[in-house]
């Protein structure tokens, strides 16, 4: 017992030493440990400050802006949907005026879109690299518009690996299947029969009641045919 009680002593003496060094240090940077302080107070309070009082006014001013460009793109007025019409703004303006908002971080997916449908298939494919928000269907269909645009381009291999992006970012019986789809098609188009095979099994083992399982086992009997 008396082993047992002289460990703890030890054990209590060490505990005492290393809080007396600890007050030595705040004692010798006192003064070096406020500021730190007070930075990250200040830090801390200027981004709430931003968030309140600049970002989110920005934003409801944004959303406000952006309603009529959103209509013309349901209207398929796509020209005043991207550029506006004079008198409300449209896509491209509020990603330049609004640059920080959620706002303009869906208006780079519309004008991605819009671009992909009028052939600019580069300026598609910028638009779209930045757009990013975690939506169960905008996300995988943002990523599956990059593969068409490259698809469109002639890049196969590049849109076959944004096709399985798309696929994979967010697995639901509406996106997945229709990018698998589209990836087993580019690796059709590549010559790569084993990886064209992979993505129909998938469709028809992962998702045997989406549209695209419909013809999966006639696109599969094709390719083992050849």
């Amino acid at each position: 017992m008396a082993k047992k009680t002289d460990h703890t002593e030890e054990k209590i003496m060490a505990v005492e030493e290393a809080l007396s060094k600890s007050e030595v240090f705040i004692e010798k940077n006192q003064k070096l440990l406020t500021i730190i302080l007070g930075s990250i107070a200040v830090i801390v309070l200027a981004y709430f400050g931003f968030q309140r009082f600049y970002l989110m006014p920005r934003e409801k001013e944004a959303q406000s802006q952006m309603f009529m460009a959103e209509k013309y793109f349901e209207q398929d007025s796509l020209k005043l949907a991207l550029n506006g019409d004079g008198n409300y703004v449209g896509f491209l303006q509020i990603i330049d005026d609004y640059g920080m908002t959620k706002s303009a971080n869906l208006a780079h997916y519309y004008a991605g879109i819009i671009y992909l449908k009028d052939g600019k298939f580069q300026e598609a494919i910028d638009h779209l690299e930045k757009f990013d928000i975690k939506d169960e269907l905008v996300s995988p269909m943002a990523k599956g518009a990059i593969g068409d645009a490259y698809m469109e381009l002639g890049k196969v291999d590049k849109a076959a690996e944004y096709y399985l992006e798309a696929a994979d970012l967010r697995k639901n019986e509406f996106t997945t299947p229709v990018f698998l789809q589209k990836a087993a098609w580019a690796y059709e188009a590549l010559g790569k029969k084993d990886d064209a095979l992979k993505y129909y099994d998938r469709i028809r083992l992962e998702y045997p009641r989406s549209a695209e399982a419909r013809d999966v086992d006639k696109y599969i009997a094709r390719l083992k045919g050849q």
